[in-house]
């Protein structure tokens, strides 16, 4: 090929077709799997948020809704998954100490109830996939606003 030879890129060339908007099914798809990342934190912890995370960095520029739908996950498992755990954990360890002189034991009722929080965000996750699949729009309790303003002032 010489210098005169230019490549053309057809409209629907793989490098034309990277920036196009999505169809509302894909959309609610791909919304449904930003929301079900979370389930990837039973597995492993913390792939759930790299997940909401990568699917928002990937399809921002492509679909407000799937942008919307996957920084909120993203926020809600931060928040609610991994702070969640961490106080879980941290609620448990003062127990066990406080245990050692009786008033741990009255802590453990506390304990259990605060252990249900990263459950809790499994179930309001899985709320928001089916939601997003029926293409409804889902909005976290809390999150949903302050990620909507953020993203629009951006």
């Amino acid at each position: 090929m010489d210098q005169n030879d230019s490549v053309k890129i057809s409209p629907s060339s793989p490098l034309n077709n990277s920036m196009q908007p999505l169809s509302a099914s894909d959309e609610r798809t791909w919304a449904m799997l930003a929301h079900l990342s979370i389930l990837l934190n039973l597995v492993s912890g913390f792939l759930g948020i790299i997940a909401a995370l990568l699917i928002y960095l990937v399809y921002k520029n492509r679909s407000n809704y799937v942008a919307y739908q996957s920084m909120q996950s993203f926020l809600f498992q931060l928040i609610w998954w991994f702070g969640g755990g961490l106080l879980t954990g941290l609620v448990w360890a003062v127990t066990g100490v406080l245990s050692a002189v009786i008033i741990g034991l009255v802590l453990i009722p506390l304990a259990c109830v605060i252990s249900l929080i990263p459950l809790a965000s499994l179930v309001y996750g899985i709320m928001g996939a089916v939601q997003c699949n029926n293409g409804q729009d889902f909005r976290y309790w809390l999150i949903g606003d302050w990620v909507r303003g953020e993203l629009t002032r951006s």
